[in-house]
């Protein structure tokens, strides 16, 4: 069971604030768009733009948390593969929020724009 060997090294330290940092953020952003976006239906298909909480500095929540999850799995017990899923999966995340922006602006419009030019996609004040 490689999660728990050298409990105190940096990558297990690192690796262990990235995991909860990824369930923490994804339990917020879900609770944000409940209660401020209005979903229709599902929470995917909100009627209101959710620009409070994490979202304030961020547009992408979610997927910044599965980065998180896949990074903090990868670095539990580094490898070629795991750090080679790690990275794949956060090409496809830019590569889907890319996509999910460009019907957020349809849905949207300015005030999307507007929005997209205050925050980051995924790490505030960087990505």
């Amino acid at each position: 069971m490689y999660w728990f060997v050298k409990p105190l090294s940096g990558s297990q330290i690192l690796s262990w604030a990235m995991l909860l940092g990824s369930i923490l953020m994804a339990g917020h952003a879900v609770y944000l768009l409940r209660r401020t976006g209005r979903p229709n239906g599902s929470i995917e298909k909100t009627t209101e733009l959710v620009t409070g909480g994490v979202y304030r500095y961020i547009r992408h929540p979610l997927y910044a948390s599965l980065i998180l999850l896949g990074w903090g799995s990868a670095l539990k017990y580094p490898s070629w593969l795991a750090l080679g899923l790690a990275g794949a999966g956060t090409l496809l995340l830019f590569w889907t929020a890319y996509f999910e922006e460009r019907e957020l602006l349809g849905r949207f419009g300015q005030r999307y724009l507007d929005y997209m030019r205050a925050t980051k996609m995924f790490l505030p004040f960087v990505v």
